[in-house]
């Protein structure tokens, strides 16, 4: 029997905002269909189907910054649950909180991240400082405005560097250059994002080692992934860029699989869901998230990345570790719609009793 409630699909409708999105420049072999944003609307058809098993009425909305007839559509469906699948507005990511708050402002029930933690966790260099202070271990860095005019005594990082976006996600402008080991590499990588993406870049010690990802359900980490950097030529860092994730048929989109469960010790594993835990509640995420981590040389896990409401597309990362834990698709999703409404199911039990 399915339960009576309304649930609305909220997700960012399509736009291109850059001119390229992998990191590289255009001429430099730029080959293959971009999945970013194709493949979630392939997927939207089949989330909405799958919700509908469950619940009374199940529809969709496309937001975009025509912000009034987002709040007439949202008021005019009165859902239970907003499945929030909204990661930008427009093609800009920082929109993406302003999307969760205007919720709250009218006083609907969500899935996923408030506002407050999708913001900080789009801040990487505001992550890492929330993260340092709770004692968790996290690459140095140092952030760069766009233009940024330094010299190589500026630079208090020990090579090689990781340059990425200050506040996109999605891997978006990383690529294999963005790996550098020396300060002309350095400038040269710091120039093509500074000039094609126009905003903030964060430096940061890259951590060679073992890339691991904790998806993370309501109050507890399903089974660890790995990044699989075998048959990724010798000269390439063994990184996660944009066309690893997004270019079908890209070099790094074939040889950049998860594996998951990841082969860890018994002790590790622990170690390592204990400190992806840990970074889970410093940035007060909520429902699921996924946080990444790297291990250096000495096994020592580092926090590279805290991802709230991350991608749970059916050949995600986040669904494949569900379903290493025993926990198919349909009820990943019932699961996550199931969190906001029981949040919405308590604040009406205390009014009522108010």
């Amino acid at each position: 029997m399915k339960i009576d409630a309304k649930i609305l699909i909220c997700y960012n409708a399509p736009v291109t905002l850059f001119s390229v999105y992998n990191g590289k420049p255009v001429n430099d072999d730029n080959n293959g269909d971009d999945l970013s944003e194709k493949s979630f609307l392939k997927e939207l058809n089949n989330i909405k189907k799958t919700l509908k098993k469950y619940f009374a009425q199940v529809e969709t909305l496309a937001i975009d910054r025509e912000v009034q007839k987002t709040i007439d559509e949202i008021n005019s469906f009165t859902p239970d649950v907003i499945f929030n699948f909204v990661e930008s507005v427009e093609g800009i990511s920082s929109y993406e909180y302003c999307i969760a708050g205007l919720y709250e402002l009218l006083d609907f029930y969500y899935t996923g991240c408030d506002p407050i933690s999708l913001g900080n966790c789009l801040d990487k260099a505001g992550t890492k400082d929330i993260l340092q202070s709770f004692g968790i271990k996290t690459p140095g860095y140092q952030t760069l405005k766009p233009n940024a005019r330094f010299a190589k005594n500026d630079i208090s990082l020990n090579f090689p560097i990781i340059l990425k976006l200050i506040k996109e996600d999605a891997s978006i402008g990383i690529s294999e250059y963005s790996v550098v080991n020396n300060y002309t590499e350095l400038r040269k990588q710091f120039k093509f994002l500074s000039e094609t993406y126009k905003q903030e870049v964060i430096l940061e010690e890259y951590i060679k080692g073992r890339e691991l990802n904790i998806a993370i359900l309501g109050n507890r980490p399903l089974p660890l992934s790995e990044i699989n950097f075998d048959g990724l030529p010798s000269a390439l860092p063994k990184i996660v860029t944009y066309e690893g994730k997004w270019i079908e048929n890209s070099i790094y989109y074939n040889h950049t699989k998860p594996v998951c469960p990841a082969t860890l010790s018994e002790v590790n594993n622990r170690k390592v869901n204990k400190i992806a835990m840990a970074a889970f509640e410093a940035l007060n995420c909520r429902d699921y998230a996924r946080i990444d981590i790297r291990l250096n040389s000495k096994g020592i896990p580092y926090v590279i990345e805290v991802n709230p409401n991350p991608d749970i597309s059916t050949d995600s990362g986040f669904t494949r570790a569900a379903k290493a834990d025993g926990i198919n698709y349909s009820d990943m999703l019932f699961t996550i719609a199931n969190y906001a409404l029981e949040r919405k199911k308590k604040n009406d039990t205390q009014v009522k009793a108010g």
